[in-house]
């Protein structure tokens, strides 16, 4: 009988490393730590979303829920949005980002650590494109698409990313979705 070979073990805590796919900090890694639920967007999706986008976003003011690794808020920094505001709870991820932001020199990131569904509540703020990537599993995403409308400008974007198929809330219209492994994602517009 074979026995079975154990699978690698990785230390607690770990870097993990996500690659900025477009823009001027295009080929740059970011290093982010392990985290429950942390999956990045891979490269291919978020390929996908910025193509779907027109692949510049110039000026435009992003909000980036539950950053976790900084690949979406990054990215949309990278392709000239003017500012991005970041919002992750934990405190090492929090730390990683800000890490990340002083190696590309990305003035234009705000990050702040928060709940992201406290902050939403309380935020007046709107958005030209805001990201919608809660940890894999957790369901997050359906509380926050109720409260979406009123943070983003007219014609603005919202991306989804779940484990569920998305459906549009009221006052949007799908333009586009996909899915890449068990991930569902979706680019909606606001009517």
């Amino acid at each position: 009988m074979l026995a079975k070979r154990a699978a690698p073990q990785r230390a607690h805590g770990a870097a993990n490393r996500v690659r900025i796919i477009g823009g001027q900090y295009r080929r740059r890694l970011l290093d982010f730590p392990d985290g429950a639920g942390l999956r990045p967007t891979p490269d291919r999706v978020r390929e996908t979303l910025f193509n779907w986008l027109g692949q510049d976003l110039p000026g435009w003011i992003c909000l980036d829920l539950f950053s976790g690794s900084g690949a979406l808020g990054f990215e949309a920094a990278s392709r000239g949005a003017g500012r991005v505001v970041m919002i992750e709870r934990d405190l090492k991820t929090t730390a990683a980002l800000e890490k990340n932001r002083t190696v590309l020199g990305a003035s234009q990131v705000d990050i702040l650590r928060a709940d992201a569904l406290a902050w939403l509540a309380n935020s007046h703020e709107a958005f030209d494109l805001i990201f919608v990537d809660p940890p894999f599993g957790s369901g997050l995403a359906e509380s926050v698409l109720a409260d979406l409308g009123r943070h983003l400008k007219p014609g603005g974007h919202a991306y989804i990313e779940q484990e569920t198929a998305v459906v549009a809330p009221p006052g949007f219209i799908i333009h586009r979705s996909g899915r890449a492994g068990r991930s569902h994602f979706a680019l909606l517009i606001k009517e």
